[in-house]
């Protein structure tokens, strides 16, 4: 009977969709957020966690997660994009949460080249601060990595003690890139880009396992095809799993499954 009874509650944590990260605090949703996690449900998406930005989103984002405690949860992080010369302020806010109550992760945070390197320096050292408040907390990192996936390969191998784990978000690199994540113990986070035609994660994604992988959307962006272009939302998750089903060549029942599982792992829900 044990048995049996462990064998349903696993089944029961697996027949859902996670969305392992959506801005659903946005302003983007604020005529319709209710409409917007609606749908998610529907969709069957009933896990959706909430990467913060920085000073201005934490309340906004602890507002949703209050008024729906089983489906969305906060992290507490500083977006490298939100990186400046004075970046210590926003940190001693989030310090300061994170020593106020529990958090699902940290996050989100990281390093972005896309626009330029004026403040690369202090994203490194941001990096570096909120890597060992993972440690601390024993949270995952919900790692952004906008055109600088090796700067931000090379940072982690330098931190990495055995204690670090965590997502790289909006993972759309080679496979070179997609084992030394593996190799350093984190997951990667597939989203919308993986329906575009150019993305070539349809080349990559056939040669690594489904248990290195987690879904997200990064609502409000990057939607998925056939909704390029619009805004994003929780409730595309399946359209995202149906098209790693449909490269890996394998249900979309097994990536809800598997991906599901790691989520929960990575979270620390079991």
């Amino acid at each position: 009977m044990k048995k049996k009874a462990y064998f349903c509650i696993f089944i029961q944590k697996t027949m859902y969709f996670i969305d392992t990260h959506a801005h659903l605090y946005a302003d983007q949703f604020k005529h319709d957020r209710e409409d917007i996690i609606t749908r998610a449900l529907d969709k069957n998406v009933t896990r959706m966690y909430l990467p913060n930005i920085d000073h201005t989103s934490i309340d906004g984002m602890l507002e949703l997660e209050e008024k729906y405690p089983a489906h969305c949860f906060a992290t507490m992080g500083l977006h490298p994009c939100s990186v400046g010369k004075d970046f210590e302020k926003d940190l001693y806010e989030i310090e300061a949460w994170l020593t106020k109550r529990s958090f699902a992760a940290i996050g989100e945070m990281g390093t972005d080249l896309h626009w330029d390197d004026t403040y690369f320096e202090q994203q490194k050292e941001a990096f570096k601060i909120q890597a060992a408040w993972a440690k601390k907390y024993s949270l995952p990192l919900l790692i952004h990595c906008r055109k600088s996936t090796q700067e931000t390969i090379a940072l982690l191998k330098e931190l990495q003690d055995g204690k670090l784990t965590g997502v790289f978000h909006c993972f759309g690199g080679s496979l070179e890139e997609a084992k030394e994540i593996i190799k350093l113990g984190f997951l990667m986070g597939i989203g919308g880009v993986v329906t575009y035609k150019n993305s070539g994660l349809n080349k990559v994604l056939p040669q690594i396992d489904l248990q290195h992988l987690v879904l997200e959307t990064d609502a409000p962006y990057l939607s998925p095809e056939p909704h390029r272009g619009k805004r994003n939302e929780s409730s595309y998750i399946p359209i995202i799993a149906q098209k790693i089903a449909d490269i890996k060549e394998i249900s979309i029942e097994i990536v809800k499954k598997q991906t599901t599982e790691n989520a929960l792992k990575l979270f620390g829900e079991r």
